[in-house]
């Protein structure tokens, strides 16, 4: 079974955007850097998103290079949409994923960003722009960025079928997700995503409560299970939403579920806590439990990883003063040093190239080569995360990223499944 969507982009497409980026960065004319007016007069950027990237350190660095305030406002990943939508004048640069674009794009409040104005636009990671690692296409089922990555122009509200000189977010962060599992804690080997609704399992796994994702997620484990077979996870017909849904409230009602959890808080409390052995969960929750010194590991999976891409928009109402602002902290943001921060909590960052230089060689050969540690590895906060010897769940960034089966993502039928995902949690 196969399905397109009006989001659709031509292999040829997505292969001559590096080319078209390319083209645009050459003509730029903005500094990385803010003139000394912006310095001065210090803009304050109201910056929307989760609190997985909103770091104070970041907040630090950014204001002593660029005299930029950034007043953080942390909300869940569905009230980041929600505001985007119905509160377009309570922020100045908001950060979400690629997946949420579907639904944001047709409000008319998020602008085109001009890739003329952004230095390393032709630098940007391959696998945002056209879906490719190491020039291997990966898994595109579901919201790939390299299909809702182009504009028409600035003031669009649908999407460009080829490359332009307009982007809708300039990405932050992405990853591979898989299951977080507490090794100290199972007998035998976890290496499917059908392990999530394995009865040896019963009462001690949980499930991430977005129900975009969580049902990707579900999607995954009822495949590997051969339960299941999808056209395209990221795109189900009702027939696939009302089939996965049914097997999830059958587990539910056989007890499988100890939690479902919406804030990757929650999901750190219930790992170290050892309540739940099994769980959808994010990098930096691992990387929480781990600098508690609880064992914690993200574990691949045969079937490969569900991605996701976050990055950075502007909405239409902003003012030509933050706008100029905005810019220049974007330009900043892939420059190095805040790719490095985050590459520290498990991320992989919109310029590769820049992240190595702001990062130790063996920090940049243990998160991204997957070569054993030479020293010990820490966290953003300097605590102990990994001891020297220790190599990266799932290895490379080659061979994780180069591993993605699917994306988040929003569904044609994303109200019928969301009505059909409540009915499972409330079951």
């Amino acid at each position: 079974m196969t399905r397109t969507t009006q989001f659709s982009v031509s292999r040829r497409s997505l292969l001559a955007g590096g080319a078209a980026i390319a083209g645009l960065a050459a003509t730029a004319k903005l500094s990385a850097f803010p003139t000394p007016a912006i310095a001065q007069e210090k803009v304050t950027l109201r910056y929307l998103s989760t609190a997985v990237n909103q770091s104070p350190a970041i907040a630090e660095k950014a204001g002593a290079d660029l005299g930029i305030n950034i007043d953080y406002i942390a909300v869940t990943t569905d009230d980041v949409a929600k505001r985007v939508i119905t509160q377009p004048n309570s922020f100045d640069l908001v950060d979400t994923e690629y997946f949420a674009l579907p639904k944001l794009l047709p409000s008319g409040n998020i602008m085109g960003l001009d890739a003329k104005r952004i230095k390393l636009a032709d630098q940007i990671a391959s696998v945002i722009r056209e879906g490719t690692v190491d020039g291997k296409t990966v898994g595109l089922d579901g919201t790939a960025p390299s299909k809702v990555l182009y504009l028409p122009s600035e003031q669009a509200t649908e999407f460009a079928g080829e490359p332009t000189e307009f982007l809708t977010l300039i990405p932050t962060t992405y990853n591979a997700d898989t299951l977080g599992i507490r090794p100290d804690l199972i007998d035998g080997p976890v290496d499917s995503w059908a392990a999530l609704l394995d009865p040896k399992f019963k009462g001690r796994a949980a499930m991430l409560n977005i129900p975009s994702i969580g049902i990707m997620d579900a999607a995954m484990a009822l495949s590997a299970r051969g339960d299941l077979t999808y056209g395209d996870k990221g795109n189900m017909t009702r027939e696939e939403i009302d089939k996965t849904i049914g097997a999830l409230i059958e587990a539910k009602r056989a007890g499988q579920f100890r939690a479902f959890w919406t804030d990757f808080n929650e999901s750190v409390n219930l790992m170290a806590s050892g309540e739940v052995v099994i769980q959808s969960m994010w990098s930096p929750a691992v990387t929480a439990v781990r600098t508690q010194g609880i064992d914690c590991k993200y574990q691949p999976l045969k079937e490969g990883y569900r991605a996701w891409a976050s990055g950075f928009g502007l909405p239409v109402a902003i003012n030509d003063r933050e706008k100029d602002a905005a810019y220049e902290f974007i330009n900043w943001f892939l420059s190095g040093w805040a790719g490095a921060h985050l590459a520290k909590q498990g991320y992989y960052t919109a310029v590769l190239e820049t992240t190595k230089e702001a990062m130790e060689p063996y920090e940049w050969a243990y998160w991204f080569e997957g070569k054993p540690a030479e020293q010990d590895i820490l966290a953003p906060d300097g605590k102990l995360l990994e001891k020297a010897g220790a190599t990266r769940d799932g290895g490379s960034y080659d061979e994780r990223m180069g591993r993605v089966a699917c994306w988040n993502a929003v569904m044609d039928e994303n109200i019928y499944m969301i009505r059909k995902w409540n009915e499972f949690i409330a079951a």
